[in-house]
């Protein structure tokens, strides 16, 4: 079980750059839970679209897994045979739990497919060929002169009939635009027991870490990187998800 999450409810001198430490990785669920809109429905999904395309015998990444909230749903829905997952994060404290977790998922369901988790850097992470890839939440924490070449990686890895999931907090082109949704976010997360302080030290502490694109950026660097087809299924105030078909 998780712990509430505290880490900005009182008053700091400093607020430094935000790290998927332990005292991150141990509240983590709840965090994310109260801080992204629609982040259930985008997860139990990830399992659906994921075991829709999935193919037999193959192979299925979540990159940048942190706990393996995509991997578990991916586990729970998906009956093609001889797959198997790899999830893979550059935090070793979020590798650890994400560990346990899916150690405990075998433990209450029988014949799931087999998961691992790599502690590693997905950019510097071999390939094999796949039928699906997962990057959750994930993109917009890689320094963004090398996203297009991660993507090609990821391109070129894909089966045909393969696809990549997606996940994203949005950034908009337009000022208004961007204004409104930011401040229903703001909204949401105070709807779910954010303070006002929280709100701000949390912005404080991400703001250098994680680098938004739009909706549309993210397109155009999926065709440039070889995807033949890219698609936003769901999106909810400033976060989405989108499938890009090899």
């Amino acid at each position: 079980m998780s712990d509430v999450d505290k880490l900005f409810a009182s008053p700091l001198a400093q607020v430094s750059d935000f790290v998927f430490d332990h005292d991150v990785a141990r509240v983590f669920p709840d965090m994310i839970k109260r801080s992204i809109p629609g982040y259930p429905t985008i997860v139990e999904n990830i399992g659906v679209i994921s075991a829709h395309h999935a193919q037999p015998g193959t192979l299925i990444y979540d990159l940048g897994c942190s706990l393996g909230a995509a991997t578990q749903s991916i586990r729970r829905h998906l009956r093609q045979e001889g797959c198997r997952i790899i999830g893979v994060d550059s935090a070793e404290a979020m590798v650890e739990r994400c560990r346990e977790y899916l150690s405990a998922q075998d433990a209450m369901i029988e014949e799931l497919a087999p998961a691992s988790v790599i502690h590693g850097d997905i950019l510097e992470l071999p390939l094999e060929p796949c039928s699906v890839v997962v990057l959750n939440f994930t993109l917009q924490f890689i320094a963004p002169d090398q996203r297009l070449e991660l993507l090609r990686r990821i391109r070129d890895a894909l089966l045909p009939g393969g696809i990549l999931i997606l996940s994203e907090k949005f950034r908009f082109e337009q000022p208004d635009t961007q204004h409104q949704l930011e401040q229903v976010h703001y909204a949401f997360k105070r709807a779910n027991g954010y303070s006002d302080l929280e709100i701000a030290q949390k912005r404080s502490a991400i703001e250098n870490v994680m680098l938004l694109d739009s909706q549309q950026a993210h397109m155009e660097r999926l065709r440039a990187a070889g995807f033949s087809q890219a698609y936003t299924w769901f999106q909810c105030f400033n976060f989405g998800s989108i499938v890009a078909h090899a």
